[in-house]
């Protein structure tokens, strides 16, 4: 659904990283990891065609992204950004109800479908309570929600999240993390950006690690997110635990 061949990304001509080659389907998660500065919101930016792509490409079922209109992107991908200012006091529901534009004709008002979607996308985050309330004035958490919201009420085959979980409690974390599975589980693609790899583990059918101008690794969540991966990308020791109930969990490697 989406891919990335030889592709190259940074700002005024000069790169953050390059030979990034990425790829993903319907029912597919792909997380992005690495460390502050790699370039992981730099990629989504340019995968949604904000910011021009450098060198390579960039395509969606075949097509590149640079000769897609907005609406048309609007259409293909959803995007929750990692935090959002808000000058105006738009309600929750209103903000949520915006994922539908790309959906409406110009000078078109929103209908009650509209309306119907945007509401089902508040229940499946459990903020519909939150409907009338001011976004500005939510906590940094709740606002996140809504933003995920909005990209659900998008309706779009592909989801760009970057890290969506990083502002949330261990609730309402595990509400997003569900959600993601819940995409998957219905033939949505997702990319995902996290900075913790137990959640690349448990989520992920691939895995890019971006690091030092590239990509240190991609792949099944058990060929990237291994000790010596991670160590040398994070530069500090890491080791890879096995619970009692089989689950693999990422620690630090004491001496």
């Amino acid at each position: 659904m989406l891919e990335t061949r030889h592709l190259a990304i940074g700002y005024s001509g000069k790169p953050v990283a390059s030979g990034i080659d990425l790829a993903v389907g319907r029912g597919e998660v792909l997380c992005l990891l690495g460390p502050n500065g790699a370039g992981k919101t730099t990629l989504f930016k340019t995968l949604l065609g904000l910011i021009p792509v450098l060198d390579g490409s960039v395509a969606i079922d075949g097509k590149p992204v640079a000769g897609l209109s907005r609406r048309s992107l609007a259409r293909a991908i959803g995007y929750v950004p990692q935090a959002q200012t808000m000058e105006f006091a738009y309600t929750v529901f209103d903000l949520v109800l915006m994922g539908r534009t790309a959906h409406l004709g110009p000078f078109a008002a929103p209908r009650a479908a509209d309306r119907e979607r945007a509401s089902a996308a508040l229940a499946d985050l459990g903020i519909l309570d939150l409907a009338d309330r001011e976004a500005n004035r939510l906590s940094g958490g709740q606002r996140q929600l809504c933003l995920v919201a909005r990209a659900l009420a998008q309706d779009t085959p592909l989801l760009v999240m970057d890290e969506p979980t990083a502002s949330l409690d261990l609730g309402n974390r595990f509400l997003v993390l569900d959600q993601v599975r819940a995409l998957r589980d219905r033939g949505f693609g997702v990319i995902f950006s996290t900075h913790d790899p137990d959640q690349a583990r448990d989520l992920a059918t691939r895995v890019a690690v971006i690091s030092n101008g590239g990509l240190a690794a991609y792949g099944a969540p058990d060929e990237t997110l291994t000790a010596s991966v991670l160590s040398t990308v994070y530069g500090v020791p890491i080791a890879i635990e096995r619970t009692d109930s089989g689950r693999s969990v990422v620690t630090f490697a004491r001496s």
